[in-house]
């Protein structure tokens, strides 16, 4: 084990409203929303038929004909969001300064090319003799949109990496898990420069489907840019979304060595499962606590240090009244100091992706001092009693930032982010 920590030093992001980390964040401390109806198909047989898309053009973005052409939604998302953060932290990728041995990339999906599979299935269903045979069907890409790890494989194929590198599929935990991951293979001296972070474009009628079936969705049609409402009393669900971050992820004395920028440091990860039903949750919260407990002891920090908490915050009653059990038993009195706030209530809840981009909010929180808000909070649930920064970013000193993920499957983790050198 090196014991050197991973800090962040780059990040690029794919999100609902803004692609580009300085569009994100002002899309966060300004309080916006993203959800609209849907349009990237006929949402018209559905419950739910909003959606937090994002607007994306590839070609503007820049990827080549050939990418365009080979690679799924998700995959672009997670390109573009790599090619940023690597500008933005000034790394040599790929380059002679680098060894690509000592780069690696680790990518969070919960569902993977799920859209694409959906399409070839549609269009070779028609006709199955046709399967292996015609490439005019798309074929010669049905592989690598069954293989959920061709995402991380197009990042680093994108950055020449050549050492680990995997794809972490937790459910609604896999961005936060990957970054844990990625900080973990800096920690123990496996790399020096990781490219961590998550996407998913699970925009489909399928998936659609999957939560219309549960009713875990917001049917709040009407008015859309008011559909997503972690912790208000009259929240009906989460709303899906699409997006992308992806971090570069240093050594702190090969940053510091260097003169890199570092937005913040992964202090402490940590995750646990429930064992308990795919769905449903304890009301006491008991494994989200344990992960924050073990997440601060890593850290070093006392749950008294913790500044800002980012909620996993998804609008589901059953998520948000667990969650607040769960900060109030690991955080104690403290959980009711604390400023607490959901992103989901502006960028909707894109699965797998959305641990990436919330760890990529707390970054820019510490580097601003600016705590997002929660959009749409205007009721608030009376058994989420703690103070979830109602509809307004606000000013306040951070040097510590907790953020937490829960997902289907009973997954549970926590990250704990400190201000670089605290």
């Amino acid at each position: 084990m090196s014991g050197d920590r991973a800090v962040i030093t780059g990040i690029g992001v794919v999100a609902p409203g803004a692609v580009g980390r300085e569009a994100y964040w002002e899309l966060l401390s300004a309080g916006r929303t993203a959800t609209r109806r849907i349009t990237c198909f006929d949402p018209a047989g559905f419950r739910s038929r909003i959606a937090a898309e994002v607007d994306f053009d590839p070609w503007a973005a820049g990827l080549s004909h050939r990418q365009i052409r080979r690679m799924d939604r998700a995959a672009q998302f997670a390109v573009v969001s790599a090619r940023e953060a690597v500008a933005d932290s000034g790394v040599d990728l790929p380059g002679a300064g680098t060894d690509p041995a000592r780069v690696a990339v680790v990518i969070g999906s919960a569902v993977g090319c799920t859209t694409s599979l959906e399409r070839e299935y549609q269009v070779l269903s028609d006709d199955g003799r046709h399967w292996l045979v015609d490439h005019a069907y798309g074929v010669p890409h049905l592989y690598g949109y069954m293989v959920p790890s061709s995402l991380a494989v197009e990042v680093a194929w994108e950055v020449a990496a050549e050492g680990p590198v995997s794809l972490v599929s937790t459910g609604c935990t896999s961005g936060l898990d990957a970054i844990g991951h990625g900080a973990q293979l800096i920690e123990e001296g496996t790399a020096d420069i990781v490219l961590a972070g998550a996407t998913d474009a699970p925009l489909s009628p399928i998936t659609s489907a999957c939560f219309d079936a549960i009713r875990a969705t917001s049917a709040n049609n009407d008015v859309p840019e008011h559909a997503s409402r972690p912790f208000d009393a009259e929240r009906d669900g989460f709303v899906l979304g699409e997006g992308a971050a992806v971090l570069v992820l240093e050594k702190a004395t090969a940053a510091r060595a260097r003169g890199a920028q570092m937005y913040a440091e992964i202090a402490g990860f940590a995750g646990r499962s429930n064992a308990f039903h795919m769905t449903g949750l304890r009301p006491d919260g008991r494994e989200m606590a344990e992960a924050i407990a073990v997440a601060l002891r890593r850290a070093r920090r006392d749950p008294s240090a913790v500044d800002y908490v980012n909620a996993h915050g998804s609008g589901t009653r059953q998520n948000d009244r667990h969650e607040t059990a769960a900060f109030k038993k690991s955080l104690g009195e403290r959980a009711y100091r604390v400023p607490v706030s959901s992103i989901k209530s502006m960028i909707g809840h894109s699965l797998g992706a959305i641990g990436s981009l919330e760890v990529a909010a707390c970054a820019l929180a510490l580097r601003e001092q600016v705590v997002p808000p929660t959009a749409n909070l205007r009721n608030k649930d009376t058994e989420c009693d703690l103070d979830y920064v109602p509809l307004t970013a606000r000013d306040h000193p951070m040097d510590t930032v907790l953020s937490v993920g829960s997902g289907f499957g009973g997954f549970q983790s926590a990250a704990v982010l400190t201000r670089a050198g605290t």
